[in-house]
């Protein structure tokens, strides 16, 4: 959005979302999709690579995200000799086990999940939502030499500021929620809310760089306002967990160079050996042509020493491998308060039947 842009989203009553719960096992015409979820660690994406390379599988695209300790991806995947989908159900089944056993960690409190998602209008974003979120990546959980880096090393102003509250007045519950702008934000809010089971009645978006604010008038799906302290804090700790999954941590390496079988395992392989930590990554390949996206740290979670980048560009190719972005480096945010109840006297000026959509600039 742009700055000092607003939006005000009202919503039809009768509406309530649906609420996907299972994956199913079914691969598509053009490639195979599997979700992986389990403990996050160093070098974990270079040997889910190296292992999909050593079974003849080459990565189409695929988006990676980490959080609070967790680790999570969506990953559309072809034979590496015919180009099609895998559909072999022996094949399946090993790669499914021997992508279960890397992602199974020694002290891993959870049981590491890879699944075969079915064909579907599912985004792929959405779906990073709902397995972090199964998988309960909200959970704050302290771990030696992990997690420390979010909230050690960021200025304060830069985590989310989110705050629920119940208007007794119209029997709603009001979600407020401030934070850094970025793409897709009001995205992973609404979908987060959706997921949850809750539904949007009225919503406003203010942007005024480099913060966001968004507010948002909600109810359960069964027509009630949250009604506990327990459903709150959840509610709380969820969007949190929400906006920070999408955040743009460390520094930004773009890779562009001619597709091939195995790129993706020798490219995060160099990675992992320069003690490179990927927090967040995107796969994609068009024409013939790969173009990817990551977001890394050192192992600890702090900024890559310049010197270590500069050694990998020469090794991949200065032309291959650029720094695009360095978020250690960007501005902070001016302090600002959290916004209050935006719509004022809104229900007394507006009828609640249809859904409408109101954008203006300054």
């Amino acid at each position: 959005m742009g700055c000092g842009s607003w939006m005000r989203l009202e919503n039809n009553p009768s509406f309530a979302p649906s609420f996907r719960e299972t994956v199913g096992v079914v691969p598509t015409e053009e490639h195979t999709t599997i979700e992986l979820a389990g403990t996050d660690r160093p070098g974990l994406l270079s040997e889910v690579c190296a292992v999909l390379a050593d079974l003849h599988c080459n990565v189409v695209n695929a988006e990676i995200w980490t959080h609070n300790t967790r680790a999570a991806a969506v990953v559309n995947m072809t034979d590496d000799s015919s180009g099609r989908a895998i559909k072999d159900p022996i094949r399946l089944s090993r790669i499914r086990d021997l992508l279960c056993n890397v992602l199974r960690g020694s002290d891993d409190p959870k049981t590491a999940k890879t699944t075969l998602s079915p064909p579907g209008v599912t985004n792929r974003g959405r779906r990073l939502h709902q397995i972090m979120f199964a998988d309960r990546d909200y959970d704050r959980v302290e771990r030696a030499g992990q997690g420390k880096y979010r909230d050690r090393d960021r200025d304060r102003s830069q985590l989310p500021n989110v705050t629920v509250v119940n208007c007794i007045e119209k029997d709603y519950t009001v979600v407020t929620m401030r934070a850094k702008d970025r793409p897709k934000l009001l995205f992973d809010i609404v979908c987060t809310l959706t997921d949850m089971q809750y539904v949007v009645y009225h919503g406003v978006v203010q942007t005024t760089r480099p913060e966001a604010y968004q507010e948002f008038y909600i109810r359960h799906v069964d027509g009630f306002p949250i009604s506990s302290e327990a459903e709150r804090d959840r509610l709380v700790q969820c969007l949190e967990a929400a906006i920070e999954r999408r955040a743009s941590e460390g520094m930004e390496l773009e890779l562009c160079t001619e597709d091939r079988v195995g790129l993706l395992s020798d490219i995060t392989r160099i990675f992992r050996e320069n003690s490179l930590c990927i927090r967040r990554a995107e796969i994609s390949t068009q024409d013939g042509k790969a173009k990817d996206t990551f977001y890394v740290t050192d192992m600890t979670g702090n900024p890559v020493d310049p010197k270590i980048i500069d050694s990998i560009c020469r090794e991949i190719g200065d032309t291959v491998l650029q720094v695009k972005q360095n978020s250690c480096l960007s501005p902070k945010s001016p302090r600002t308060t959290t916004i209050g109840f935006l719509f004022g006297n809104f229900f007394k000026a507006r009828s609640l039947q249809n859904f409408k959509l109101i954008r203006s600039y300054s």
